[in-house]
C-alpha cells in the first residue's frame, strides 16, 4: 500500500506556497516525448499524487482534460482552492486505485509522489488506463538536489545546506530506502515498454527570498517527522540554519533573495 502523509492543512499550505514546480523546460520534454509516440489533440492528463496541484495547473493547457489525484483532501482542498481553469479537475483517490476506465489516459504523470506509492500496484494501474502508445511520465527531487546561490559566498551556503540535510537524513521514512533516486531507477529497470528514456539532470532555477528555501526544507517528510517528535528541536534547525545562512550572507533579513537551483530527474516511457 502506499504511504499516506503530507494530510495536514498546515502542511498542504506550505507544500503550496513553497514547493517548486517543474520548469518549462522539463514540462516540455515530457509533451514532446508524448508527441514523439502519439498524434494528437490529446483528451486527457492524470496527475497523480497531485498534492496542491501545481504541476496539475502546468499540464491542463496542453490538453482538452486534466485531472489531479490525491489521497490527502486537505493538499486537494489547497488545489481546488487554487485553481480556475475549468479543464482542470481533482479526485481523492488512492495512486493503485484510479477511478478511469481502461486505455482512456494518454498521459500519466506523478511528481516528485511515486515514491510514496506501492510501485508495482501502480505502475499496474497506469498501465491499465493509458492508451495503446500512452505515455508515462514520473519526475523527482529529493533535498540533496538543491543548492542556493549569493555573491561569493555559494561554496559556504551549500555546506550548510548539506549540514542541514544530514541532520535530517536520519528521520528520512523506510519506506524511501536509502536513496529515492534508486527507486525510480529500479521502476525504469522494471517498465517492460519499447521505448523509455531516462533523463538527469533537469535544472530548474528560480530567484526566491531566502525564507522560502527553508520553507521548502520545512514541507519535507523528513523535517515534518522532527516536527512530530520534538517540534522545539525542529524549531531550532530552521532558526539555527536561518542564521548560519543569513551570517555566510552578510544581511540581516530573510526576506533577501538568493538563487535557489533544484536538480530533478524523470523517467518518460511509452506504452506498447
Amino acid at each position: 500500500m502506499s504511504v499516506r502523509l503530507f494530510e495536514g492543512k498546515e502542511h498542504a499550505l506550505s507544500y503550496w506556497k513553497y514547493r517548486i514546480s517543474p520548469s518549462e523546460e522539463i514540462i516540455n520534454k515530457i509533451l514532446n516525448f508524448l508527441e514523439k509516440h502519439r498524434s494528437g489533440p490529446f483528451e486527457l492528463v492524470v496527475d497523480v499524487g497531485c498534492g496542491s496541484g501545481q504541476g496539475t495547473v502546468l499540464l491542463g493547457p496542453h490538453f482538452s482534460k486534466a485531472v489531479g489525484t490525491d489521497i490527502s483532501p486537505a493538499q486537494l482542498e489547497m488545489a481546488i482552492q487554487h485553481s480556475t481553469a475549468e479543464n482542470i479537475t481533482y479526485r481523492e483517490c488512492p495512486a493503485e486505485q484510479l477511478p478511469f476506465e481502461n486505455a482512456a489516459v494518454d498521459l500519466v504523470t506523478s511528481m516528485s509522489a511515486f515514491h510514496w506509492f506501492d510501485h508495482p500496484r501502480f505502475l499496474k494501474e497506469a498501465d491499465r488506463i493509458l492508451k495503446p502508445q500512452g505515455c508515462l511520465a514520473l519526475l523527482n527531487y529529493t533535498i540533496v538536489d538543491m543548492e542556493l546561490s549569493y555573491g561569493d559566498c555559494t561554496d559556504t551556503l551549500n555546506q550548510i545546506c548539506k549540514e542541514l540535510s544530514d541532520a535530517l537524513m536520519p528521520y528520512r521514512n523506510p519506506y524511501l530506502g536509502t536513496n529515492s533516486l534508486d527507486l525510480y531507477k529500479k521502476a525504469y529497470d522494471m517498465l517492460e515498454y519499447p521505448d523509455k528514456e531516462w533523463h538527469e539532470p533537469l535544472w530548474v532555477r528560480k530567484t526566491v527570498p531566502l525564507s522560502n528555501y527553508i520553507g521548502l526544507v520545512e514541507s519535507f517528510s523528513l523535517y515534518q517527522a522532527i516536527l512530530c517528535e520534538d517540534p522545539e528541536k525542529a524549531r531550532r534547525l530552521s532558526q539555527d540554519t536561518t542564521e548560519r545562512l543569513l551570517k555566510a550572507m552578510g544581511v540581516t533579513s530573510p526576506d533577501t533573495e538568493v538563487v535557489m537551483s533544484i536538480r530533478y530527474y524523470c523517467l518518460l516511457a511509452r506504452k506498447p
